[in-house]
């Protein structure tokens, strides 16, 4: 089964938290796809993950390059998986993929200040465990650290 992990951003924004976690899967070994909703949303992150960092940067494309299968992490407003990636990050209210267990790992970011993400991320967590995958909830504390919650 895939594991599902919902992260409850409120103390950092998404664009502190997802290079951090890209890195973290890159470690790993995994390729990864990242899921987003606009194409807005697309390009900034597009532009976030060459510059979150004086340090490192993380290699990526989205999925319009016509090198995208062959990058570790793809950026994409679809459902596909392009780079046959082992985790998918969904984003801005991205929804679940239909078929998920080709995944080691789907993970939600969802803003927790956010009340229509709040009741997103609750209809999901129920399908997920519906669904009979294994489901974890991480809520970020004061610090901006991850606490495990369910």
């Amino acid at each position: 089964m895939t594991d599902v992990l919902f992260y409850h951003l409120q103390h950092k924004p998404l664009e502190a938290v997802l290079p951090t976690l890209l890195e973290k899967s890159l470690e790993r070994g995994w390729r990864a796809v990242v899921q987003a909703t606009s194409a807005e949303r697309l390009a900034a992150l597009d532009d976030h993950l060459w510059t979150f960092s004086d340090e490192s940067f993380l290699p990526h494309a989205t999925d319009k390059e016509p090198d995208a299968p062959a990058q570790p992490v793809v950026l994409t407003l679809s459902d596909r998986n392009p780079n046959a990636a082992a985790i998918r990050f969904l984003v801005e209210g991205a929804p679940i993929p239909p078929e998920i267990g080709g995944y080691e790992r789907v993970v939600l970011l969802f803003d927790g200040n956010d009340e229509a993400a709040l009741a997103a991320a609750r209809a999901d967590w129920k399908s997920v465990k519906a669904a009979g995958h294994d489901a974890t909830y991480w809520q970020q504390d004061a610090r901006g650290r991850w606490e495990k919650k369910a």
